[in-house]
């Protein structure tokens, strides 16, 4: 489980087929120092099991349901990514449950500078338009941030200084493809809903 706060912004050093299957591998110099093989990381907001860790350089396996699923198929060597180590007992839980498992990969529609923050307008899929509230919760590439508008074919998310610096959103460029994952509450909502119809 994760709480959507990226911890660092890692570089890509290579991506592609090995002798292991697909893997990825990202440099991370503050948390590599406090990872072990086999925990759990959020790339990207997907959850990757660390494979192997040789210094600052950590190594994941890439499941091909992975790469069909998310944008981790299209990772290019220095490419930043967003990193989040599960979330501890004794952590802070700062932002929404995020469980790390893509739902979709939608395609930035605008990204604009509005006097000191930033408008961030993203396609939404209209199999998954149903899980989207004002003021509700959504994972994009990880971060965790607030709806503020649902519009009937995209949805907008606001982007402070601080969050566009501190994650790969200080590069983004329309046209991105970015991973979504939209809130658990309201898949389990769902869920109970359906089975008393």
């Amino acid at each position: 489980m994760f709480t959507g706060l990226i911890e660092e912004v890692g570089s890509v050093i290579a991506v592609g087929a090995s002798g292991n299957g697909n893997q990825v591998k990202i440099a991370a110099p503050h948390i590599a120092k406090k990872i072990r093989r086999g925990d759990s990381l959020a790339v990207n907001g997907c959850c990757l099991t660390l494979s192997s860790h040789r210094g600052e350089e950590l190594i994941f396996d890439l499941l091909d349901e992975t790469i069909a699923r998310t944008n981790l198929k299209n990772l290019q060597q220095k490419q930043p990514v967003n990193l989040e180590r599960a979330i501890s007992g004794t952590g802070c839980f700062g932002g929404h449950f995020v469980q790390g498992h893509i739902d979709c990969v939608s395609p930035v529609i605008a990204y604009q500078k509005t006097g000191t923050d930033f408008r961030l307008e993203i396609e939404l899929p209209k199999a998954f338009a149903h899980y989207l509230a004002n003021k509700g919760s959504i994972a994009v590439n990880g971060i965790s941030l607030t709806v503020a508008e649902v519009l009937s074919e995209t949805f907008v998310v606001w982007i402070i200084p601080y969050t566009k610096t501190h994650t790969n959103l200080e590069r983004l460029q329309v046209g991105d493809p970015m991973n979504l994952e939209f809130d658990i509450l309201a898949k389990y909502v769902e869920r109970m809903l359906a089975s008393r119809r």
